[in-house]
């Protein structure tokens, strides 16, 4: 399935292959995904296509500086991370759902990931 999403002001417009339809999330309790309110679903880079120029983006590191943490440099709002996966070293993306259109997020059900006692 093919799902499309962007920023508040649509400067940051990206799209993603997820080969089931969304079902699930995560929601982090780490001391940036607490404040930015994200529920994350997490796939391969190479599903993820950013559609707009990356130079709107501004990113965001911090504790052990593996994440990308983007956000748009108008609006503020942080549609999707990237980062290489721990275990495979694979790189991976973590798409704020928020962010992204036709995604039921009342009907998602919700892991709940410890992030504040790593």
């Amino acid at each position: 399935m093919r799902y499309e999403g962007s920023c508040h002001c649509g400067r940051i417009a990206f799209a993603f292959e997820s080969a089931e339809p969304i079902t699930g999330a995560l929601s982090c309790n780490c001391s940036i995904c607490r404040r930015r309110g994200s529920l994350l679903w997490f796939g391969p880079r190479s599903a993820f296509e950013l559609k707009s120029d990356p130079a709107g983006l501004e990113s965001y590191r911090f504790n052990t500086g593996h994440i990308d943490h983007h956000h748009c440099r108008v609006c503020g709002v942080a549609p999707f991370s990237e980062a290489p996966d721990p275990r495979s070293g694979e790189q991976t993306v973590a798409i704020n759902l928020r962010c992204v259109a036709g995604v039921d997020l009342d009907a998602l059900e919700i892991t709940h990931y410890d992030g504040a006692s790593r």
